[in-house]
C-alpha cells in the first residue's frame, strides 16, 4: 500500500504534525488528552464501529510517536503517563520498536484457502484429484475445502482453471520476510522480536492501521528548542518525497525553516561505503571467502546474521552511508547533533546500538518530517531556493534503489582494476534475499557480490516514505544526472575514509 493516501495514511500523518506542533509551541504537555478529539473530531464514527475506539486508537500512536510504550489495555493509565519524562533530548524510545495496537488489530485470519462463487463445478475437478490430504469433497457439485485437512499448500489454487480457488492471508504476515507474525489467544497480531528486524514492511502493509513504530520527533524538537546544533544528514531518497514544490534546491532552506542548523547529503557517506566495500571485495574474494554481501541495508544484514550465522564473516565490514556521514558530521563539526533523515525504520533500530548511538543521536522518516513541515505550516512553493547539494555522486545517491549499492561497487572496482570480472546478483524484499543466500549456502554464488535490501523496490519504497515507489525512482534517476561527474575513488575520499576510522 506505499504511495496509496488512504484513511490510514491520513491519521498517521494527522498524528505526527500534532506531535510536532505541540513541540514546539509548548511547554506543558498534559493537553495530548485533547489531541484524540481533535484528530478524530464530531460524534458519529467514521472507520470503526465506535468513535471511542478510534480516538484510543490515536491515543495510543501518539504515545508511540513520542516514544513510548503503549499502555496496558487491563489498566487504567493517562494518555499524559510519561510525557514530561519524554520531553527531554537525551530519551530514547523505549524498545520495541515496531509495536501492535492490541485493540486495532482485525485479527485476521491467517493463510488458508477457499473455494469462490466463481467454481464451475467442471466435470475434472483438478483440485479434488491433486490434494495430497483428501481435504476437498463436492458438495451439490461445487468444490468445499475441509479447513481441519488442509495442510495450505495451495495445490489447488493452482490447479483449477478458472481460478476459483482464493488464498487468504494476513496482510502483516504476508509482508513480513522473517515470519515473525504470529496470533495471540485472541486471534490478534502478534510480533517475535526475536525474528523481527524492524525492516516496517508491516506496518505500511497491515489495512487497519494495527501496527506502528515508535519515533523521536518530541526528542529531535526538543534539541533544537534548546539551542543545540542540530544537523540533518539526509537520505537521496528524499528526491520528490515532499511532493513537486519541494525541489533539491529548496530542500535545505526548507530543513532551516524547522530550525535545523545544517543539511548533509547521506550521499557523501554511500560514495565513503562505495569504497570500502570495494576494497573488501577485491582483497576477500575469493581468495579468503566464496562470496560478499553488502551491509548498508540494516534490516537485510541482520536478517542475513540471524539465519545464516555463519555468513555473517562474508558481509562487508563497511560502515553504513549513515553511520559514514554521521562521523564526517562530528568529525567537523565539534558537539553537534545528528538527525539522520530517511525512508527506513530499520535505521532506527541501527542506531540504537551502541556502538553508533554516539554518531546518530535521532533518526526521523520522511513521513515523520512531513508532519513537521505541517506544524510550521510551511509552504514549499513560498520557500526561496538555496544552494543545490553537489558534494556526491551519481552512484551514491544511486544507494536508494534496489541495485545501486552493488553497481556503485562494481563502477569502483573497475576503476581501480578495470580488467576485474565482477558477478552481481541483487535482491529486494527479505523473501527474496532469503532464497539468495540459499543459493549461496548451496554454493551457487561463489564469486559474486551479493546486494540485499529489505524493501522491495529498495529505499525508495521504505517503511516511511511518501511517494509511489515507481514515481520515486524516476524522481531519483533525475536527481542522479545532475550529479558532479567524478568517480567515488578520488583521493580525497580516501584520505577522509582514514579519518573516520581514527
Amino acid at each position: 500500500m506505499r504511495g496509496i493516501y488512504s484513511s490510514v495514511t491520513d491519521i498517521r500523518r494527522k498524528v505526527f504534525t500534532e506531535v510536532a506542533r505541540m513541540a514546539y509551541e509548548g511547554t506543558d504537555y498534559s493537553h495530548i488528552e485533547e489531541l484524540p478529539y481533535k484528530i478524530v473530531p464530531g460524534e458519529v464514527e467514521r472507520y470503526r464501529e465506535s468513535i471511542f475506539l478510534e480516538r484510543a486508537i490515536v491515543g495510543e500512536r501518539l504515545r508511540l510517536t513520542m516514544g513510548l510504550s503503549l499502555r496496558p489495555i487491563d489498566q487504567h493509565a493517562p494518555l499524559v503517563e510519561g510525557v514530561e519524562e519524554s520531553a527531554r533530548p537525551e530519551k530514547y524510545y523505549e524498545p520495541p520498536l515496531i509495536n501492535v495496537i492490541k485493540f486495532a488489530c482485525n485479527a485476521c485470519p491467517e493463510k488458508s484457502y477457499h473455494v469462490t462463487n466463481l467454481c464451475q463445478g467442471c466435470l475434472a475437478h483438478p483440485c479434488k484429484e491433486i490434494c495430497p490430504k483428501g481435504a476437498i469433497s463436492i458438495v451439490h457439485g461445487k468444490s468445499v475445502i475441509d479447513q481441519e485437512k488442509c495442510i495450505k499448500c495451495g495445490q489447488c489454487a493452482n490447479a483449477c482453471p478458472y481460478g476459483a480457488i482464493n488464498k487468504m492471508e494476513r496482510p502483516c504476515a504476508k509482508a513480513c520476510g522473517m515470519d515473525a507474525i504470529g496470533s495471540d489467544e485472541l486471534g490478534r497480531a502478534t510480533i517475535n522480536y526475536d525474528k523481527c528486524v524492524s525492516c516496517g514492511m508491516c506496518l505500511v502493509n497491515c489495512p487497519f492501521g494495527a501496527i506502528a513504530d515508535k519515533s523521536q520527533i518530541f526528542q529531535v524538537i526538543q534539541s533544537i528548542k534548546k539551542g543545540d546544533r542540530v544537523i540533518a544528514a539526509v537520505a537521496p531518497a528524499f528526491v520528490g518525497q515532499f511532493g513537486p514544490d519541494m525541489t533539491t534546491d529548496k530542500l535545505k532552506p526548507s530543513m532551516k525553516l524547522l530550525g535545523f542548523d545544517d543539511v548533509v547529503e547521506v550521499a557523501i557517506g554511500a560514495d565513503l561505503c562505495t569504497i570500502e566495500e570495494a576494497k573488501d571485495f577485491m582483497r576477500e574474494v575469493p581468495e579468503h571467502q566464496p562470496f560478499m554481501a553488502t551491509s548498508c541495508c540494516p534490516a537485510w544484514s541482520v536478517m542475513a546474521k540471524k539465519l545464516f550465522p555463519d555468513f555473517a564473516p562474508y558481509i562487508s565490514m563497511a560502515m553504513t552511508p549513515m553511520v559514514l556521514t554521521a562521523r564526517l558530521i562530528k568529525k567537523e563539526h565539534k558537539n553537534c547533533k545528528v538527525v539522520f533523515i530517511g525512508p527506513c525504520a530499520a535505521k532506527k533500530l541501527e542506531a540504537s546500538r551502541r556502538t553508533i548511538r554516539s554518531d546518530v543521536d535521532f533518526v526521523l522518516t520522511f513521513e515523520e518530517v512531513m508532519g513537521m513541515f505541517e506544524a510550521k505550516a510551511i509552504k514549499f512553493a513560498e520557500v526561496a531556493a538555496g544552494p543545490e547539494l553537489t558534494e556526491a555522486t551519481a552512484d551514491g545517491r544511486g544507494f536508494a534503489v534496489s541495485g545501486g549499492v552493488a553497481n556503485a561497487v562494481v563502477n569502483a572496482i573497475h576503476k581501480m582494476d578495470p580488467d576485474r570480472e565482477v558477478k552481481v546478483m541483487a535482491a529486494q524484499g527479505l523473501q527474496d534475499c532469503k532464497k539468495m543466500l540459499m543459493m549461496a549456502k548451496a554454493g551457487k554464488l561463489n564469486g559474486y557480490l551479493l546486494e540485499g535490501m529489505a524493501c522491495p523496490g529498495g529505499c525508495v519504497a521504505g517503511a516511511g516514505t511518501l511517494q509511489n515507489p515507481v514515481r520515486a525512482t524516476a524522481a531519483l534517476n533525475k536527481y542522479k544526472a545532475t550529479a558532479p561527474q567524478k568517480y567515488a575513488v578520488e583521493s580525497k575520499y580516501e584520505i577522509t575514509l582514514n579519518l573516520l576510522h581514527e
